[in-house]
């Protein structure tokens, strides 16, 4: 069972125990919350489930039944009648079948860990496939009890961040929107860095490269013209991609003479994550899918491979003049990020991570929190994998949490520009980039994708579409993200740029005008230097509620979500006020006497 799969279940697996079907022996299902206890008509509950409906007996929990949940239990998962078995067992063998039947019999508490794996094997015999409504009905019970608080703590723990997220959009949407009049004051059309540049004849070659000490062999792939220009730009890819993630950048930034170095880096690559073998202490330990040396391999990748080619630019004719390692713009995705962010100056420190990763649960956290964690594990506490070659980075989505220490990013003092992506719940807002891109000392820019999710940015032909179906980690489409990746070619290369003759003439596409030019009615574009005052005095808060402790309590999360949300709502009460006093001038001038009008 993939991420995405362990946190669908999570979340829905209080609330699919809402939704039986008259398979039960009962016609009804108690729902506790603390001392009480309701009963509910599964005939209710059916309506729900077929068409979506919420009868007044279901009221109390409608904040609950989402149209995303209603397609989670809709969900089937095909299996070959031949295999189930053997697939199920596997499944209910691993650390995320033990998981799920654990975060079930919580919330379920008259089911026994037997009673449930039996009812998943007795489901997932059915002819038409395994669903979360089959499991319900093949429980032997006659009454089903759901203890509603238990379901309740755990979908809080996991929709907390998207909660956070989605107050967020509202905000930064209206506090960094530009007013018309600043649009006026877009760059001259006659110099487009979005289009693709005059030097049609790009060069592409994959060379690996072996680091002997540390026994591991680097692939990179290498875009470039015969007259190269500007600084050196490295990719990084996220955790379980490769280096053609963001092909479709380097292809764009090569065709303007910049020569483009897409580094993979071998231990956590999509190949690693294949190549991983069933673990049953997976859950119990990030390192086993992502090995904590990881932390400390990526960025050394990234030196390693600039060594090399500062000696092939040396010393071959065919690279001669190629690769211009000492000025180095880094563009990293999530992970990648993080690799970029350790080359620029921020210093590894896990040393607080070791209260904070104490127990965790992968379905309590988000992805990012829970994989930060493989850090734990490094025999170095504390690292500095800086590389002043680094002149620029751009962090996209980067990984960033507790992996820092307390000094945070304040010691990168080169230029940086961190992407957000707002619905992303891979690595959320707060913690991976708001707060990080507070910390930074340099010049910085905050690029708020209003909407975008993890994968966003990446190049969709490099993308697994599956991961744009998943009901509770949904991605975007690539169609509906065409207008991000083409800001990104001119953002890109324009920041790139900045390290060359030509910085001024490309300045002024990285302006919040230019970037809010390219926002659609779905996917709203921001970019800003500092963050809004009232997002940092809602930062200000959250480190004020969590001062004394390493893992906020939910308590505290929620009391600065309240904020959040009153900010959200300011925002729409200043919408509505200004569209009233709109209508307020129109319903004057309509009521002026004609001759009045004319003669004014």
């Amino acid at each position: 069972m993939s991420w995405a799969g362990l946190r669908a279940a999570g979340l829905s697996i209080g609330l699919a125990a809402l939704v039986a079907s008259p398979g039960w022996a009962a016609e009804r299902l108690v729902i506790k919350v603390g001392p009480l206890r309701q009963v509910i008509a599964l005939r209710d509950l059916e309506t729900f489930a077929q068409t979506g409906e919420v009868s007044p007996s279901l009221r109390l929990y409608q904040r609950f039944l989402s149209p995303q949940v209603q397609l989670a239990l809709q969900q089937r998962l095909e299996l070959d009648p031949q295999m189930s078995d053997r697939m199920i067992e596997d499944v209910l063998a691993s650390a995320n079948g033990e998981i799920f039947t654990n975060a079930l019999a919580r919330i379920a508490p008259n089911l026994t860990i037997p009673q449930l794996q039996a009812a998943i094997r007795l489901a997932a015999s059915q002819a038409d496939g395994l669903s979360l409504l089959d499991i319900l009905r093949a429980v032997p019970q006659e009454t089903l009890e759901i203890d509603l608080s238990a379901a309740i703590a755990l979908a809080s723990q996991l929709n907390l961040s998207n909660l956070e997220s989605r107050s967020l959009s509202g905000v930064l949407e209206q506090e960094l929107k530009v007013e018309p009049t600043s649009l006026s004051t877009l760059p001259p059309s006659d110099l487009d860095p979005t289009a693709q540049g005059q030097n049609n004849r790009v060069l592409q070659r994959t060379l690996s490269f072996r680091d002997v000490d540390r026994q591991r062999v680097i692939p990179v792939e290498v875009h470039w013209t015969r007259n190269p220009r500007g600084p050196l730009v490295v990719l990084s890819h996220g955790f379980g991609a490769d280096r053609y993630f963001l092909d479709y950048l380097a292809q764009h930034l090569a065709s303007h003479g910049l020569t483009v170095v897409s580094v993979e880096h071998p231990g956590s690559n999509v190949q690693a994550l294949l190549n991983l073998p069933v673990d049953p202490e997976l859950a119990e330990s990030p390192s086993r899918l992502l090995p904590a040396t990881e932390f400390l391999d990526r960025p050394r990748d990234v030196s390693f491979v600039l060594d090399q080619l500062a000696q092939l630019d040396q010393r071959s004719f065919f690279y001669g003049g190629v690769f211009n390692t000492e000025d180095v713009t880094l563009i990293g995705h999530s992970l990648g990020g993080y690799t970029g962010l350790a080359l620029a100056g921020a210093t590894l420190d896990v040393r607080s991570l070791q209260s904070f990763c104490q127990d965790i649960q992968p379905l309590g956290v988000s992805p990012a929190d829970w994989l930060q964690c493989a850090a734990v594990d490094l025999p170095e506490q504390v690292a500095d994998l800086s590389d002043d070659r680094i002149k620029q980075v751009m962090a996209m989505n980067p990984l960033v949490g507790k992996l820092f220490g307390e000094a945070g990013l304040s010691a990168v003092t080169v230029p940086t520009l961190i992407l957000t992506g707002t619905q992303d719940s891979v690595t959320p807002p707060l913690n991976q980039q708001l707060v990080p891109f507070e910390q930074l000392s340099g010049p910085k820019y905050l690029l708020a994708v209003i909407g975008g999710t993890h994968l966003s940015v990446g190049d969709p032909s490099n993308i697994n579409q599956a991961l744009t179906e998943l009901p509770f980690i949904a991605e975007l489409r690539g169609d509906e993200t065409a207008n991000l990746r083409q800001l990104l070619k001119g953002v890109s290369l324009s920041f790139a740029l900045q390290r060359s003759p030509e910085a001024e003439q490309y300045r002024p596409f990285l302006s919040a005008a230019y970037v809010q030019s390219f926002s659609t009615p779905t996917l709203p574009l921001r970019l800003a230097e500092a963050l809004p005052a009232s997002v940092q005095s809602w930062l200000k808060i959250m480190a004020r509620l969590t001062a004394d402790t390493l893992s906020p309590s939910l308590v505290s999360r929620l009391a600065a979500l309240g904020y959040l949300n009153a900010l959200e709502s300011r925002q729409q009460w200043q919408k509505a006020i200004a569209v009233h006093l709109q209508v307020s001038q129109v319903v004057t001038v309509l009521r002026l006497s004609l001759p009045v009008m004319i003669g004014r």
